[in-house]
C-alpha cells in the first residue's frame, strides 16, 4: 500500500522561474501553500532525497540534502507566504519548465523530491502510481495516510526504480530455503525452479500472463528472504576496517539483484513456452554474433535460407525497457517484425509509438495493461496473444 511508504504528496509542473538559473537563483518552490495541510504552520527542516529521473537509466541521479518549510512573511501581522527552500540544486539544474515535480512526505522528518521530464516514461509511471492527471504549475496535494489500495506488481516495480527498499519477505520459507541451499545463493535457474514449486494456484497454459507474474513475485520474495538472512550474518561478523571488503560486499548485492531479475524472467518464460508446446531456441546466435533471447521455432530454421521467414519469430526479454528496447532491433535481421516482452508498466506514448514505427511489437503481461492508455492498448499484445501467434505459425512446420 502507498501509505506504507508515503504519508502525503504534492505534485505540480515546474515553472520557468523555478528551474532557470538565468531568471532565478532562489532555491525555492513557490505557490505551495496547500502543503500547510500536511506540513503544518511551523517552520520545519526535512532530510530529503532528491531524485532526478530519466528514461536513460545512466542519467538518473539521487542525492541527499534538505528542504525547509517556512513562512516568508512570518513577521507580517495578516499575510503568509509559504515556501519550500531546497539545499541541493543539482536536480533542478537539469530540469525544464513543464517537468513533473513530486514532493513526497515519507514521515515527519523525511521527504523525497522527484523530478521527471515531461512526456517521459518515468513521468507516466509517477502519474499512474499516485493517480494524477491534468497537472499544471498549481500544486495538487494528496493525503495518502489512509490509502489501503494494493499497488500491485506495477506499483512495486515503480517504487523499486525510485530506490525504495521494499521490505516484503516470506520468513516462513527461510528454514526450507536454508535446508535446501545452505547459506549461499544457488544458480538463478535452480532458484527459479525451487520458487515455482512453492506456487500452487497457477495455470501456465490457460493463464500464462498471471502465472508469469505470480512466479516472478514469489521468486522476488524468496530471494529477499534468503538475502536478508545472509546479509544479517555478514553484518554481525562485521568488516573491521576493511573498506574494500565493505564496498565489494555492497556491490555484490546490487549486481546479484540485477542479474537475478533478468535471468528469472527468461527462465520462467522458457518453462511457459515448453508447457505450451512451443519450439524455440533460447540464447541462440544469429548474424554478427547477435544473441536474441528467444527464436521460434529455432536458430536452425533461422539459418536455413529456404525456411519461410514469415514463420520465424523472435522475442527480446527486458525487465526494464525504457531506451534499452532499441538493442532488440538488430538481433535477428531475417525477422522484419521483432517482439519484446517487458515488465515495465506505463511506458510513455512517445516510446510505444517509436517502437511501433520501428516495427517492434510490445508484449505486456495482461495484469500490467491497466497502466497503459486505451489508445496504447490497441497496439499491445499479452503473453497469451504472443503464444497463440507463435503456435499458429508452428502448426504447419513441426
Amino acid at each position: 500500500m502507498l501509505s506504507k511508504y508515503f504519508k502525503a504528496i504534492g505534485a505540480k509542473r515546474l515553472s520557468i522561474v523555478e528551474v532557470s538559473s538565468i531568471i532565478s537563483h532562489q532555491h525555492e518552490l513557490n505557490g505551495i501553500g496547500d502543503f500547510k495541510r500536511i506540513f503544518g504552520p511551523d517552520k520545519t527542516t526535512f532530510a530529503t532525497t532528491f531524485i532526478s529521473l530519466f528514461d536513460d537509466e545512466e542519467k538518473v541521479k539521487s542525492v541527499s540534502g534538505q528542504m525547509t518549510w517556512y513562512d516568508a512573511r512570518e513577521s507580517h501581522p495578516t499575510r503568509s507566504e509559504y515556501r519550500l527552500y531546497y539545499s541541493e540544486d543539482e536536480i533542478f539544474a537539469t530540469a525544464n519548465a513543464g517537468d513533473l515535480l513530486i514532493v513526497a512526505k515519507i514521515d515527519d522528518h523525511n521527504l523525497a523530491t522527484i523530478v521527471a521530464p515531461q512526456g517521459s516514461t518515468s513521468e507516466k509511471q509517477l502519474l499512474w502510481l499516485f493517480g494524477l492527471a491534468d497537472l499544471d504549475t498549481r500544486l495538487v496535494v494528496k493525503d495518502l495516510s489512509a490509502s489501503n489500495t494494493d499497488i500491485g506488481f506495477a506499483g512495486r516495480y515503480i517504487l523499486s526504480t525510485l530506490g525504495f527498499e521494499l521490505e516484503e519477505t516470506l520468513p516462513d520459507y527461510l528454514e526450507l530455503i536454508l535446508e535446501k541451499f545452505g547459506r549461499s545463493f544457488p544458480s538463478t535457474k535452480i532458484f527459479s525452479e525451487f520458487s515455482r514449486s512453492t506456487v500452487k494456484d497457477v495455470s501456465p497454459i490457460e493463464e500464462p500472463d498471471q502465472t508469469l507474474l505470480k512466479w516472478m513475485i514469489r521468486e522476488e520474495l524468496l530471494f529477499k528472504t534468503l538475502e536478508k538472512a545472509l546479509v544479517k550474518e555478514k553484518l554481525k561478523k562485521g568488516f573491521g576496517e576493511d573498506v574494500d571488503d565493505f564496498i565489494s560486499f555492497s556491490l555484490s548485492i546490487q549486481n546479484r539483484r540485477k542479474a537475478r531479475a533478468g535471468f528469472s524472467f527468461e527462465h520462467n518464460l522458457a518453462l511457459i513456452f515448453e508447457l505450451n508446446n512451443l519450439a524455440y531456441t533460447h540464447g541462440g546466435i544469429t548474424e554478427r554474433n547477435n544473441k536474441p533471447d528467444f527464436v521460434f521455432p529455432g536458430t536452425k530454421q533461422y539459418h536455413d535460407n529456404e525456411f519461410d521467414f514469415n514463420l520465424l519469430s523472435m522475442l527480446g526479454v527486458k525487465t526494464t525497457a525504457k531506451d534499452r528496447w532499441r538493442q532488440v532491433l538488430s538481433e535477428a535481421a531475417r525477422i522484419p517484425q521483432k517482439h519484446l516482452i517487458t515488465l515495465e508498466p506505463a511506458i510513455s506514448w512517445n516510446q510505444t509509438e517509436d517502437m511501433r514505427a520501428n516495427n517492434l511489437q510490445l508484449v505486456i503481461p495482461s495484469p500490467l495493461l491497466v497502466t497503459y492508455t486505451e489508445a496504447q492498448k490497441v497496439n499491445l499484445i499479452s503473453l497469451k496473444d504472443f503464444i497463440n501467434l507463435v503456435a499458429n505459425k508452428q502448426l504447419d512446420v513441426l
